[in-house]
């Protein structure tokens, strides 16, 4: 396995990561002993990165990697853990929560969920407009005096906030997303976070099996699976991309992979201290997406994959407007 370093003070881990909300909640049913079989899947291919949330399933997701992690080596596993989404008990997102004391009660359940001493990256889901970004990772640097927690990441954060919180304490990552579809972070916040050695972790990598090759237009989903509400996912949207995707298979067809391994490749060849994260729920999917890591890419092949998709020509927002109202990166 290829690693990467997240940013100038961060930990190295394994090149792809492993995203694991799908694993428990937003995208309809799931198979707890495959999501378990598809963490070891991923753990025995050198996959070191596992992202999780305490609000994925209100605390199932957590319990599932805690399980996972069992009956293997905790200190060979990267565990960043998002914190602060606030869920009624139907699953409706309530809002955001990035007060000091929110932020070290969130941790304190995340530990006990999770079966661990410490996490080994700490970061705030969303900014919370309320609570200045210096209060809530100056209680993540609390934590990480007291051995709690060992770095600080932010998510979806725009270029002010990310200098701001960086100011406090050194950040290793932002995570945000980032693919084919969604380049929004190369004019504004990737600059930023190269000049301060800021890494990428990157979710959406297939823009939630939008450009995954696999998706079908005709696909029907559980009342609880998000796409269904997600912009790029209707209507007109849904024809203009799915458009997309099949000019992509033609340029995947003449290098011989997947649409699913080109679209992760092309993230990989975006620099070295961008992480993708993928979100494979089974270990089929796994499979294909750790392909990705043997997809080399010239210029003529980046020309042809840019061609094919161009920057922008996605239709729709990647959120729904209450959900992108939330999100300091797109301010």
């Amino acid at each position: 396995m290829n690693t990467r370093t997240l940013g100038t003070t961060g930990p190295t881990v394994s090149a792809l990561g492993l995203g694991t909300m799908g694993m428990s909640d937003l995208y309809g049913p799931s198979d707890r002993a495959e999501s378990v079989a598809t963490v070891h899947a991923a753990l025995d291919a050198g996959i070191t990165l596992l992202d999780t949330g305490d609000f994925y399933g209100m605390g199932h997701n957590e319990l599932l990697v805690r399980e996972a992690l069992a009956t293997r080596d905790r200190d060979r596993v990267t565990l960043s853990v998002k914190f602060g989404a606030l869920r009624g008990p139907d699953g409706a997102f309530l809002g955001y929560d990035g007060r000091p004391a929110a932020v070290k009660n969130f941790a304190t359940y995340s530990l006990r969920r999770l079966g661990v001493d410490h996490l080994d990256v700490y970061r705030l889901s969303r900014v919370d407009p309320d609570v200045p970004i210096e209060d809530t990772v100056g209680a993540i640097k609390d934590l990480i005096d007291a051995g709690y927690v060992r770095h600080v990441g932010l998510s979806e954060a725009g270029p002010d906030t990310i200098r701001r919180a960086h100011a406090v304490h050194p950040v290793t990552d932002l995570q945000i997303e980032y693919s084919l579809i969604s380049r929004g972070i190369e004019e504004r916040i990737l600059p930023v976070i190269r000049e301060l050695g800021i890494a990428v972790t990157a979710y959406g990598v297939l823009s939630r099996g939008l450009i995954s090759g696999h998706w079908t237009p005709d696909r029907s989903l559980a009342a609880n699976d998000f796409r269904g509400h997600s912009p790029r996912f209707s209507g007109s949207n849904l024809e203009t991309n799915l458009r997309l995707v099949e000019t992509l298979r033609t340029v995947a067809a003449a290098k011989g992979v997947s649409v699913a391994q080109l679209a992760i490749g092309w993230v990989l060849a975006r620099g070295a201290d961008i992480v993708p994260l993928v979100g494979a729920r089974t270990r089929v999917r796994l499979a294909e997406a750790l392909g990705a890591l043997d997809v080399v890419l010239d210029a003529g092949d980046l020309a042809a994959i840019e061609a094919a998709v161009p920057a922008g020509a996605a239709a729709g927002d990647r959120y729904a407007a209450p959900m992108m109202a939330h999100l300091d990166s797109e301010r």
